[in-house]
């Protein structure tokens, strides 16, 4: 049995990237990641390209439903974006380089700022499902770290400062633009934890004590990853469910994904107002 070699992190990024632009010419200003039930956003976007994660190198499958695999390229009001239809995640089996692998990918393909949503977990008892959070600051309760291994000298250094982890910049735009809109949007600390399972009550009241407002199984890696890359992050839940004392009640995946459907024009109408003034 003939072992296969070995590849180079940095050489699959890079295989990836050539591939991609073996495909689309185009340079694209934004990255946008779509959380679970938020695909919707792609309406909004005048497709001129899409690329299956199946037929990039190395690029991992997502194994979640709710999660289609496609890399979206095309203009948004204005922009020029990539959209990943479908994320990956730690609960998934993956490590967490191939978790943030296509970050560094859009990194490479030229984006500018990432924009990144997810449907999370309510534990602020003022929370409503159907809320939208802007993520002002995260929790990281992963088991691995992104950055852990051999630095990527080329991507960043090794010791990336993490003290405002979401551009402050784009949180006030956000914050002017739900003004503008009448769109309550909250702002909050979210946790990010392994899964797949949700917590139990005992654990929705540790995390609401050590500071978190929400809760969620994504997001977190990827900031460090873009962070690490000196890329700009704005971050927005989808308040799914409710989790703090009192209101803690089981839920299935698709009550997620209703839940995520009330959030998601609230949600559309903040992402395009702020890309059109980027």
């Amino acid at each position: 049995m003939r072992n296969e070699p070995v590849v180079p992190y940095a050489k699959k990024i890079q295989e990836a990237v050539h591939h991609i632009k073996d495909n689309y010419s185009g340079k694209p200003e934004i990255g946008i990641v779509l959380g679970t039930g938020l695909g919707q956003l792609i309406d909004h976007i005048k497709i001129n390209c899409q690329i299956n994660y199946g037929d990039i190198p190395f690029f991992p499958l997502s194994t979640v439903e709710t999660h289609s695999g496609q890399l979206i390229f095309g203009e948004m009001c204005g922009k020029t974006v990539v959209a990943m239809k479908g994320r990956f995640h730690y609960y998934e089996g993956y490590d967490m380089k191939e978790v943030t692998f296509p970050i560094r990918v859009l990194k490479e393909l030229g984006i500018e700022k990432l924009i990144v949503s997810n449907a999370a977990g309510g534990l602020d008892p003022d929370f409503k499902v159907g809320d939208i959070m802007v993520i002002k600051d995260h929790i990281d309760l992963f088991p691995e770290n992104p950055l852990r291994g051999q630095n990527l000298d080329g991507f960043g250094v090794r010791f990336p400062d993490m003290s405002e982890p979401y551009d402050q910049k784009l949180i006030q735009k956000a914050k002017e633009i739900s003004l503008e809109k009448n769109v309550k949007l909250r702002e909050g600390v979210y946790a990010g934890v392994q899964g797949p399972n949700l917590e139990t009550k005992a654990e929705y009241r540790y995390l609401r004590t050590i500071g978190a407002d929400a809760v969620g199984m994504s997001t977190v890696p990827e900031v460090i990853v873009a962070r690490h890359m000196e890329l700009p992050v704005f971050a927005i839940s989808a308040i799914t469910d409710l989790c703090s004392p009192g209101k803690v009640t089981k839920i299935s995946i698709q009550e997620v994904i209703a839940a995520a459907s009330i959030a998601e024009p609230k949600m559309t109408k903040i992402i395009e107002a702020m890309l059109k003034e980027l």
